[in-house]
């Protein structure tokens, strides 16, 4: 499997891992009454899988950008001797202006 492939697969599971993290404490603080909706609801099981599942898509594609700006770039020269060309003077003719 290539690395990047491998790469998002891998964020994508943690970012899934920490919308689990972060629906289950918004149902366990009771933010905003979400866990009375919840658990008093015959919908609230299919209300807090889209919730988990929205915040899933947004903080895997946070966490895969993340992770792809983190990536290391190789500043080192891959070919030749990347020396400075030599300066030569070069004539400019200019023409004096009349006063």
């Amino acid at each position: 499997m290539p690395k990047l492939i491998r790469l998002y697969i891998t964020q994508c599971l943690v970012g899934f891992g920490i919308s689990a993290l972060f629906t289950a404490g918004l149902i366990y603080f009771d933010v905003m009454g979400l866990q009375r909706l919840v658990l008093g609801s015959s919908d609230g099981i299919l209300g807090a899988f889209l919730i988990f599942f929205s915040n899933g898509i947004v903080f895997a594609g946070v966490q895969f950008g993340i992770s792809v700006m983190r990536l290391k770039d190789d500043d080192e020269p891959r070919g030749g001797t990347r020396l400075p060309l030599p300066a030569r003077p070069v004539r400019v003719a200019v023409e004096a202006r009349k006063r």
